[in-house]
């Protein structure tokens, strides 16, 4: 008969979350973990089989929590902007979980099941569950096609990315405001710059013919 668990999983996830929380994934050992519990690291493998799923929980968490303030954003009058401000508030107000999803290595595996690096089309999805949303958020309202948006979303994502990593580093001494406009800035000239391409492709069309 297994041993009966000392503490429930919720209890275990709650403390884990703490420990990332103010320390960092690091910081996340067994015996740490037990520690912030009052007891050994023993009674939570009556639990989990391993630290790598308590881990992963605590990854799961942070994931939702983030896709929380996506939603928010999204409920912007300017979805769009609305989502790179909660991207950056996630960063300023949860850095050690902004650090753990969108500033650890990123790998994925090729066939033969090698780990190989990848790139920014492909890692969006992967490390951004709310990626789907996002694209339809500037995708709509601009009458962009879906290759389009994808790439300003890119570009876009990679000058926010920045903001928001110098906010979870505490290297960023923008306010919010500055923040944004900032970002409406790039935005609109890179928004100004495609349609200026969509236009020159349709006349270089049209003169083809």
């Amino acid at each position: 008969m297994p041993p009966k668990a000392k503490f429930t999983r919720d209890e275990i996830i709650e403390k884990a979350l703490d420990i990332v929380h103010t320390e960092g994934i690091d910081r996340l050992t067994s015996r740490e973990l037990g520690a912030q519990l009052g007891s050994s690291a023993r009674p939570i493998f009556t639990v989990f089989e391993s630290m790598d799923e308590v881990k992963l929980e605590v990854i799961r968490h942070a994931r939702e929590l983030y896709r929380q303030y996506v939603d928010r954003g999204l409920k912007a009058r300017l979805a769009f902007q609305g989502v790179g401000v909660a991207y950056i508030t996630f960063a300023l107000e949860e850095p050690k979980l902004f650090q753990l999803l969108f500033m650890n290595a990123q790998t994925t595996k090729d066939d033969a099941g090698e780990a190989v690096s990848v790139n920014v089309s492909q890692i969006l999805p992967l490390i951004d569950d709310s990626y789907e949303k996002i694209l339809r958020s500037v995708q709509e309202p601009y009458g962009l096609d879906r290759q389009t948006a994808d790439r300003l979303y890119q570009h876009l994502w990679i000058y926010t990315h920045g903001i928001a990593a110098m906010c979870a580093t505490r290297l960023c001494n923008y306010t919010m405001e500055q923040m944004k406009e900032m970002m409406k800035e790039v935005f609109d000239g890179l928004l100004f710059r495609i349609k200026n391409e969509q236009q020159s492709n349709t006349l270089q069309q049209a003169d083809g013919e």
